[in-house]
């Protein structure tokens, strides 16, 4: 009888948990549930439709996970392209452009918004004015999104400081600048997953808490309150 009795708070017990613990792992995976519609959207798959974006944060991370059909190889060369509006080569491409490309997808060219704010304001890797480049530099990412977008807390206050579609500088080992976007998945341990290229090539990876952070902004601007 007492046997039965533990057996019986045993089930107790374990459904008591699965009450606490689904309901938290469902959400997690709600959230998750859009991109995964987007990426097979994207495949050859044409029966599941991905779903229509709304906000600017939608169009952005739409943006990036898009260059996750076709991954960019890493590279940080120098490419002469087209102003405004250019791109390096689609099959390339350096951390920055992940950024330049997720924008303007959401109708930003990070391009021409940066050589028309440094005609305003130094950047600090900017000398000569250069369209092919300057945009492709950390360092005057950094400063456009100071300038006009939200600059968030950098120490960790939970997930929902991290919204899809911020964006997110680290300093590598080494002293290297790195930027990705955050992704509306969740990695197992609950952070937001980032796509970003630190090589070989354009991924989606749960990285954000590897290296230091050194930057976090919200672009268009917003009420940093809701």
């Amino acid at each position: 009888m007492q046997r039965r009795w533990w057996i019986v708070a045993g089930l107790f017990g374990i459904g008591l948990l699965a009450a606490v613990v689904i309901p938290n792992q469902l959400s997690n995976n709600a959230w998750a549930a859009k991109s995964r519609a987007i990426a097979a959207g994207f495949r050859a798959d044409k029966s599941v439709k991905p779903p229509t974006p709304v906000t600017k944060a939608d169009f952005i991370v739409e943006g990036a996970r898009m260059q996750l059909v076709n991954p960019a190889q890493y590279t940080g060369k120098y490419y002469s392209i087209d102003y405004p509006n250019g791109d390096v080569p689609a099959n390339r491409g350096a951390c920055v452009d992940v950024v330049i490309r997720a924008f303007r997808h959401a109708g930003y060219d990070l391009q021409k918004l940066v050589h028309e704010d440094a005609k305003l304001v130094q950047y600090p890797r900017i000398l000569v004015p250069d369209t092919n480049i300057d945009h492709r530099r950390c360092p005057n990412l950094i400063q456009f999104f100071k300038r006009h977008g939200d600059e968030l807390p950098l120490v960790d206050k939970g997930q929902l400081m991290y919204r899809p579609g911020d964006v997110i500088f680290w300093k590598l080992p080494g002293g290297l600048d790195h930027v990705g976007i955050v992704s509306d998945t969740l990695s197992k341990n609950g952070d937001p997953m980032i796509i970003h290229n630190v090589g070989p090539q354009t991924c989606e990876a749960d990285v954000l808490h590897d290296w230091e952070i050194i930057g976090h902004f919200r672009y268009p601007k917003t009420n940093l309150d809701n």
